[in-house]
């Protein structure tokens, strides 16, 4: 059972846009059903008539709005806290996968609950606009961090690009920001799988040693890469988002990820990430890992630790704090007053 002073705090939530309007060209349509099917295969069941009218893929091929997503995460599971990350994927979506302008207004919205993560493409259209627009977006929107999606329908670039990347690791430094996130494997279009390979984080990570570099969705398929990248590089830290829902389907296996992962990285650089909406609503996930143990054969087998509590909690929010310069025990505080009041 959760006990009232965990703190959850989700690091990776969206206002997605996938309606028709949004999609920037007409083979898009095939990006999206991918995504969409991969997504229903996670999702708990019976969720499609809260969350996407009914219809498993078509019910979610929609803009979610501000009241949705502030329903399914604040009313309907035990989040905390949340960070609306934007996904500029202007390749197949006009607007990108996850708009700017819809994250900020999510995180308008929740003023203390929520926090703003931008996003920018050094090739859509440049990288002096993807720097103006960086600019933008922390002095006039306050973003706090920034999502990059690299890999592209023929026009990806490597995160380790000096003439590409690195000017926005530098104006990010400029700006204030610290925590800098990737997508990395868990392909979502049909761009080349090799783009998305973690590889090219090394020698960033390496170069920029007071930023730190967020790799989400254990860059599945690549998970032995990122394991050996974030076990060997302190400034690495891996986002959970898009794999905590594996259990629905893969229990054992997650139980493989998570027990590598606490041996070789240990809890402390492991972060909740949710996916919400798209994996529907985060509650029976936090429930299940909560009450996750891993198997005493894994233990055996490949001298995995035990997960405990502290590495759940670590997991579930706290790091996640820390790493943006949250007050943990005032946001538990705040948490507490407001399931009282609800």
């Amino acid at each position: 059972m959760l006990h009232d002073d965990i703190f959850i705090f989700d690091n990776a939530v969206h206002m997605y846009d996938l309606s028709d309007e949004n999609v920037s060209r007409s083979d898009g349509i095939l990006d999206r059903g991918v995504h969409l099917k991969i997504a229903q295969l996670r999702r708990p069941k019976g969720q499609e008539k809260l969350y996407g009218n009914g219809d498993p893929i078509a019910g979610f091929a929609r803009q979610w709005g501000v009241e949705d997503l502030g329903r399914l995460l604040f009313e309907d599971s035990c989040t905390d806290m949340a960070m609306a990350q934007a996904v500029v994927l202007y390749d197949v979506y006009k607007k990108g996968f996850a708009p700017v302008e819809a994250q900020y207004e999510f995180a308008r919205a929740h003023p203390d609950r929520v926090l703003f993560c931008g996003g920018v493409d050094p090739l859509y259209p440049s990288v002096d606009g993807a720097l103006r627009e960086m600019e933008r977006q922390v002095r006039e929107l306050g973003a706090r961090s920034f999502k990059f999606y690299n890999a592209h329908l023929g026009k990806s670039w490597g995160c380790d690009d000096p003439k590409l990347a690195y000017p926005l690791y530098e104006k990010a430094r400029e700006l204030g920001i610290k925590v800098l996130q990737f997508h990395k494997g868990f392909p979502i279009t049909r761009a080349r799988l090799e783009d998305l390979s973690p590889l090219d984080i090394q020698q960033a990570a390496l170069d920029f040693p007071d930023l730190t570099f967020a790799i989400h969705h254990l860059a599945l398929p690549y998970f032995e890469e990122v394991v050996y990248i974030a076990a060997r590089f302190p400034n690495v830290v891996l986002v959970l988002s898009g794999t905590m829902h594996l259990p629905l389907v893969a229990p054992w296996q997650f139980m493989e990820y998570m027990g590598r992962l606490l041996r070789d990285v240990g809890s402390s650089r492991l972060i909740w990430g949710s996916e919400a909406p798209l994996l529907g609503n985060p509650q029976p996930m936090i429930e299940w890992f909560w009450n996750m143990q891993i198997d005493p054969e894994l233990q055996a087998r490949y001298g995995y630790p035990q997960i405990t509590e502290e590495d759940k909690r670590n997991i579930l929010g706290e790091n996640q704090a820390r790493l943006f310069g949250v007050d943990v025990n005032l946001a538990k505080q705040q948490a507490r007053a407001r399931r009282a009041s609800s």
